[in-house]
């Protein structure tokens, strides 16, 4: 290993984004599991290596979708108000509780496992909740701000946990709330929001002591090129096969974990 980068980990990075690329989903939802078990690293750990390093790959997505008008920054304000202060007040208590206590690795597991069958059903019926959505109308607006927030709390309390959620979990959500907005507008105020969430989570892990920086390197080096090259080919690539693909992965490594 050169710097302490690990061409395994890289090997893996680049499949997860070879995923991310052609779905726009399955970072946190495959990174933190592929690191719990094939790489055998503590939960804690993984959760928080890979919050930073869903950070540091949605802030590029978010500069593209800023520059091209994508982003509704009102939802990403509302959302951010209930999970930054969610996610510290959960950090808190996962300091307090101890990280590498073998029953908080058995709930992180747990709440992992559920996370990624949520975001399974979540990719495998999200056309039809987006067809739902477009045919009823949307909350009154103080009572769609009200739910915004709170579950953007919500979001905070497991993207901490589990590092999922904020993606695949996320877009149905809003996609339920602003039945008007585009999907691409959906998706870019998603990944936007993702940010700021991810990068105070991952931050208060690495306070908390669980982020292995050698490790956040040597998978970025792998997923840039990754999430460049499916970019590329994406269009060619029928999205539907690859996200039922993705789903059916999600649900047999959640319920791996589950029975973990």
């Amino acid at each position: 290993m050169i710097w302490g980068i690990d061409p395994l980990y890289s090997l893996s990075g680049f499949f997860v984004g070879l995923i991310v690329g052609f779905t726009g989903v399955g970072g946190g939802s495959l990174m933190t599991p592929l690191l719990i078990l094939l790489f055998n690293v503590h939960p804690a750990t993984a959760v928080g290596t890979d919050l930073l390093f869903a950070a540091a790959t949605k802030t590029a997505g978010t500069a593209v979708h800023g520059f091209n008008r994508h982003v509704d920054w009102h939802i990403v304000g509302k959302l951010a108000l209930g999970s930054v202060t969610s996610a510290a007040i959960t950090l808190y208590v996962l300091s307090q509780l101890g990280g590498s206590d073998p029953a908080v690795a058995h709930v992180l597991a747990i709440v992992l496992g559920v996370m990624l069958v949520l975001t399974a059903l979540s990719l495998v019926f999200r056309k039809r909740l987006f067809g739902f959505a477009r045919s009823h109308r949307e909350l009154p607006p103080r009572l769609q701000t009200a739910v915004t927030i709170g579950f953007g709390a919500l979001l905070g309390v497991l993207v901490s946990i589990s590092s999922v959620g904020a993606g695949a979990i996320g877009v149905t959500v809003l996609m339920l709330l602003y039945p008007r907005l585009s999907l691409v507008r959906v998706v870019a105020s998603d990944i936007a929001h993702a940010v700021p969430l991810t990068l105070v989570a991952g931050l208060g892990h690495w306070i908390i002591g669980n982020v292995e920086w050698g490790m956040l390197l040597s998978l970025l080096i792998g997923s840039i090129p990754g999430i460049l090259i499916a970019s590329f080919f994406a269009p060619r690539v029928p999205e539907g096969l690859v996200r039922m693909l993705l789903a059916t992965v999600l649900s047999i490594v959640g319920v791996r974990l589950l029975l973990s």
